[in-house]
């Protein structure tokens, strides 16, 4: 097995409504929120790591193949490939080849050789300079406080608010992710389903509440169009 490339696929990520993703701090601060987001630690500005891009995506697809009950919610690996159906095998294996997989002790070294490391690398993507050039012309914040609460069913009163910050619709994100091509082989096809699959459902927490919703624009890969590639995917082609 070779390199023979490395090819760079950027772009942009719009949000078309707000998106919350975590910052794990549990603590809640005089005239702060319940619920704050991830943010840059130098620039304080919020961000949306590589790693909830990849975790969702490479879900979605595990999803989408039909694999899920056969891994015990565990991420698809090695050691899945003996319990798959020969008419999933191949996809599984180009998932594999993408995110990567724990090599099982007594897995044999063709397969290995045959699958190598994992191709895909994903980078944490910064609020886009122009977008926060234009907010604060405006004097706007780069973030939002959204308060919700549950409703009481029979007296109809609203209980136990919270406050949860977000990052707020029209806000762009620089993409970036890089593929480790070995033998020429071609693997995005697999790559703008889940593309495709990211912006059906979202990013973040609270999707089934209407959070982050977003947009892929611009795709150029290697600086070539990739865009129109996803524009015209249909996942029912996909399947």
């Amino acid at each position: 097995m070779q390199l023979t490339n490395i090819q760079k696929l950027t772009g942009q990520i719009e949000l078309l409504s707000g998106l919350h993703i975590g910052s794990g701090n549990t603590e809640i601060h005089i005239g702060g929120t319940d619920n704050p987001v991830i943010t840059n630690p130098i620039t304080q500005q919020p961000y949306i790591p590589g790693s909830s891009i990849k975790g969702k995506m490479r879900s979605l697809l595990e999803w989408q193949l039909g694999v899920v009950g056969h891994t015990d919610g565990q991420p698809l690996s090695f050691k899945h490939l003996k319990k798959l159906d020969n008419k999933v095998l191949d996809k599984a294996k180009s998932l594999i080849k993408l995110f990567g997989g724990a090599p099982d002790g007594d897995l044999a070294q063709a397969l290995l050789a045959e699958i190598g490391p994992s191709r895909l690398a994903f980078w944490d993507c910064a609020l886009d300079k122009n977008w926060v050039t234009e907010m604060d012309k405006k004097n706007l914040l780069l973030t939002e406080v959204k308060t919700e609460n549950t409703i009481d069913r029979i007296k109809g009163t609203a209980e136990n608010p919270r406050n949860t910050e977000r990052v707020p619709a029209t806000a762009k994100f620089d993409f970036n992710l890089t593929i480790r091509v070995h033998n020429n082989e071609d693997l995005t096809d697999t790559l703008l389903v889940g593309l495709k699959l990211l912006e059906y459902t979202g990013l973040g927490g609270s999707g089934s509440r209407g959070y982050g919703k977003i947009k892929f624009l611009d795709l150029k890969l290697d600086g070539e169009d990739f865009q129109s590639r996803l524009e015209r995917l249909k996942l029912q082609e996909a399947s």
